[in-house]
């Protein structure tokens, strides 16, 4: 049987170029960008993936938690959130909320990307 090997958010962007920098500069991601002029790109990190794609209509680029107040638009495990929260505040990403031990189980942290996506990084915490 077939196996699913990853999920990835696809989130709207006004402007590539600031977006690249964003996820590259203060998250870390390595960015391919596609397409003449730019309208998509590929952000990895290690084993997780966000799709950004142009939104030439800026206004209709509505984050998650403009509907659904504290829901994120991505949400990415990592094995060690204390580092990942030091390292995103030494590449100068505003830290939304900072490291809190969720309800759901998880210590996390969010960032807010220029579009006002609200992108959380979590750790499961151990029982």
């Amino acid at each position: 049987m077939a196996m699913l090997t990853g999920v990835s958010p696809v989130l709207l962007v006004s402007d590539v170029e600031r977006a690249v920098e964003y996820y590259r500069d203060r998250l870390g991601f390595r960015c391919e960008v596609y397409g003449d002029p730019p309208n998509f790109v590929v952000a990895d990190r290690d084993a997780a993936t966000l799709l950004l794609a142009l939104c030439e209509d800026a206004d209709r680029i509505v984050p998650n938690w403009k509907i659904v107040d504290m829901v994120w638009n991505a949400y990415i495990r990592v094995d060690d959130v204390e580092a990942i929260y030091a390292e995103v505040q030494e590449r100068g990403a505003g830290i939304d909320y900072t490291l809190y031990d969720a309800p759901s189980g998880f210590r996390e942290f969010g960032v807010q990307d220029p579009d006002g996506h609200d992108i959380a990084f979590g750790q499961r915490l151990t029982a």
